[in-house]
Order: structure tokens, then C-alpha cells, then sequence
């Protein structure tokens, strides 16, 4: 999968994902700053060094924030998820910060939610307000469309 932006998270405490992860990828990287109850703010990634401590134990970067429509900009979107199923319903942390945010989105961005593999399950409740992801992230799987 190509991508010029990819919007992306830093894990926290038992979250899947790596520093390295990020580092890994090759296209310039936003990651979230969270404002309260506003949509997500992104700043751009540029490396450990970088990072300073925001709320709830994140880290984000220190650079110029470039606003929730930055997430427009974004080719592919690394979600973090306590679970998804099948049909690309999204569990998060219950903040509703990426709910918030998705809406802002491309239509043709790529929103991939980051599980392990026992997190990929049938089904989840929904609510009308969520975003449907395209795809999922686990380890063993890989990258995998929702069909």
C-alpha cells in the first residue's frame, strides 16, 4: 500500500503498535494531539526526540499543530481498536476523539483500525454516528480488506 500521508498513533500501555512501526513507515506521518472534546489536532512526526507528554499518557509531537482537517490530507489511517468486526465496526476507548475525527477524512482514504487477532471479531454493536473501517491490521493477518 503507497501512501504521501499516513495519520498514525504512538501505542499506549497495552495498545498494539511500536515507535518503531511508526518510524517504519515511509510517507510523511501526522499523529493525534487531543484538545478535549474538539476533533483530534495533528502534528507531524518527526521522530522520538520530538515527542512531549500530552493527556492520558500519550505522546505527541512538538512542532506546529496543523488542525482536525489535517486528517483530510491523510492517504491511509493507523486506528487504534479494543476490537472490530467484519463488517469494519469500530470499538474505541469510549472518548469518541476518533469519532469525532473520522468524519473529517477523505472519501478514498484508507481506514485501517490496528488489532490483534483475537480482536478481529464477528460482530459489534453500532451506533449511527460511526465511521466503518476498510480494513483491519493484526499480526498474524496482516492487512485485510472488510468485505
Amino acid at each position: 500500500m503507497s501512501a504521501s500521508v499516513v495519520c498514525c498513533y504512538l501505542p499506549v500501555g497495552s495498545e498494539p503498535g511500536t515507535v518503531a512501526m511508526v518510524d517504519a513507515i515511509r510517507a510523511r506521518v501526522l499523529l493525534p494531539i487531543v484538545t478535549g472534546a474538539a476533533p483530534l489536532d495533528w502534528a507531524e512526526y518527526r521522530g522520538e526526540a520530538g515527542l512531549v507528554p500530552g493527556p492520558y499518557g500519550l505522546r505527541e509531537p512538538d512542532g506546529p499543530r496543523l488542525g482536525p482537517d489535517a486528517i483530510g490530507l491523510a492517504d491511509v489511517l493507523l486506528i487504534p481498536a479494543l476490537a472490530v468486526d467484519r463488517r469494519g465496526v469500530r470499538l474505541g476507548r469510549g472518548a469518541g476523539h476518533y469519532d469525532r475525527s473520522l468524519p473529517k477524512a477523505g472519501a478514498e482514504a484508507a481506514l485501517i483500525a490496528v488489532v490483534r487477532d483475537e480482536e478481529l471479531v464477528d460482530q459489534l454493536p453500532d451506533e449511527p454516528h460511526d465511521v466503518r473501517m476498510t480494513a483491519t491490521l493484526t499480526p498474524r493477518l496482516g492487512i485485510r480488506s472488510i468485505d
